[in-house]
């Protein structure tokens, strides 16, 4: 516990000296998942092999407490076996083979843990994790992180749970958060929600730095990142942007980052601007 508190009171001094870490960046999206089976090792050692930024992966608690990294609930679409995460062990999630699906010269990748994911990071490139539950996951990952050689600048926590995201400011609000969100349109008012001012109202409440949004450009606009940015977080990235259009938007409209299945494609597209 002593060192978990000595992490935190470093990372304080880091974070308040380099506030402005990050710019605006290409993430691969469950590592370069285009190509390679998500969530896998070899999904975001390809996506560094391509240059991306950063990478991002899911994380959920297994039964027997250990953070591991995929996007669903359970393990069926990626595996073929139905196990709910959160009711089984690691050691049985590892039985589970999550590449093949993807194409047999991945065959063997297996559920990576957050230790795993992290020791895959190269020394300045960034990592974005994605809280799929609830608070309860909080103090074990920061444990992970309290014990790993990722600095505070490399680290961004999102999450489409408000309440967790509002658990992590109130724990280290010195660490970077971004809340998640989608939209969905209501086919009798014509109206998509959440609205702007809806947004801006969560954000403020939970006291994150910044927004996470679908990338949606006739819904969240100019207009739309204008009203958010009244709460005074001003950061905003969006996702899952594979077309090259609606990256130039963004990067335009001031995204912080860029989140894709195609880093290394991507990134390239943009830099011939």
């Amino acid at each position: 516990m002593i060192k978990v508190f000595l992490w935190q009171a470093i990372l304080l001094v880091l974070c308040i000296q380099s506030n402005s870490a990050w710019g605006q960046f290409i993430v691969g999206h469950r590592g370069a998942s285009y190509d390679a089976p998500e969530n896998t090792l070899a999904s975001f050692n390809l996506a560094w092999e391509r240059e991306a930024d950063a990478v991002e992966g899911d994380f959920y608690l297994s039964s027997d407490g250990h953070v591991v990294c995929i996007h669903d609930k359970d393990t069926e679409r990626v595996s073929g076996v139905k196990y709910v995460v959160a009711e089984t062990t690691l050691e049985k999630l590892r039985t589970l083979d999550v590449g093949a699906w993807k194409g047999e010269k991945w065959r063997g990748e297996r559920i990576p843990t957050l230790e795993e994911v992290i020791e895959t990071v190269p020394v300045g490139k960034k990592l974005v994790i994605e809280i799929k539950v609830g608070p309860e996951i909080v103090d074990p990952i920061l444990a992970i992180l309290a014990n790993s050689s990722l600095k505070p600048e490399q680290i961004i926590f999102i999450s489409f749970h408000a309440n967790t995201i509002e658990t992590i400011e109130n724990r280290v609000p010195f660490m970077r958060t971004h809340w998640l969100t989608s939209y969905k349109k209501n086919e009798k008012t014509n109206q998509w929600n959440p609205t702007s001012e809806s947004v801006a109202t969560t954000v403020r409440r939970i006291g994150t730095d910044g927004l996470g949004s679908k990338a949606l450009p006739k819904v969240v606009d100019e207009a739309f990142l204008n009203e958010f940015r009244k709460t005074g977080a001003s950061e905003f990235h969006v996702w899952t942007v594979d077309d090259p259009a609606i990256a130039r938007k963004y990067r335009a409209w001031g995204a912080w980052a860029i989140t894709t299945n195609r880093p290394g494609w991507l990134k390239k597209e943009l830099q011939t601007d």
